[in-house]
């Protein structure tokens, strides 16, 4: 496994060793002893999503505040995706940045998103199938977003048509207009 850094410290992209031979191949998803000794924490991730989505389709940004903060391991298994994460830690020297992955089958990268990040992703090509571990359970009454087309983010999604995004997140409110979000000072995994 492989940890390549991003322009946001915390967030980081995890490539896999592929053997491959005549008969196919073979890589280790995840391992537990070695994302800790990477990232230097131990994450003990509780549940494990997978949602398939048409070309085209924006999900998010989404967020679970304390105390079911999360931590995300995402992953493509089929088609390809932008996948964003977006710091919304108050006091953050990048407060309001944010990293922009392409992951898809072939690439077979996944992206780390620490608690105190929003996450989205726009299908790219195909239908996507995208799985990802979680740290927490989800927990609706403290989940939050902010609407994917922020201007003050100016995310570039690599959409060429209007996205398709559920009425849900549609509504979402700007960075601006989240009247709770994560304190950069605080140490969520405490």
């Amino acid at each position: 496994m492989k940890l390549i850094k991003t322009e946001i410290e915390e967030v980081v992209i995890v490539e896999p060793q592929l053997f491959e031979d005549e008969r196919g191949y073979f890589y280790e998803v995840f391992n537990a002893q070695r994302f800790a000794e990477a990232i230097g924490k131990r994450i003990e991730f509780v549940q494990q999503n997978e949602s398939r989505s048409k070309q085209g389709v924006v999900r998010g940004l989404h967020f679970q505040l304390p105390p079911h903060a999360q931590s995300k391991l995402v992953r493509v298994t089929q088609g390809e995706i932008l996948d964003v994460a977006v710091d919304i830690r108050q006091g953050s020297p990048t407060f309001g940045r944010y990293v922009a992955v392409v992951l898809s089958a072939e690439n077979r990268r996944q992206l780390f998103i620490p608690r105190g990040f929003a996450h989205g992703f726009a299908v790219r090509r195909g239908d996507a199938v995208v799985e990802y571990l979680c740290d927490s359970h989800y927990a609706p009454e403290t989940e939050g977003a902010i609407v994917w087309n922020d201007p003050a983010l100016d995310i570039n999604w690599g959409i060429d048509n209007e996205p398709i995004v559920s009425s849900k997140d549609a509504l979402n409110r700007t960075l601006d207009q989240c009247e709770r979000l994560f304190d950069y000072s605080e140490d969520y995994y405490a």
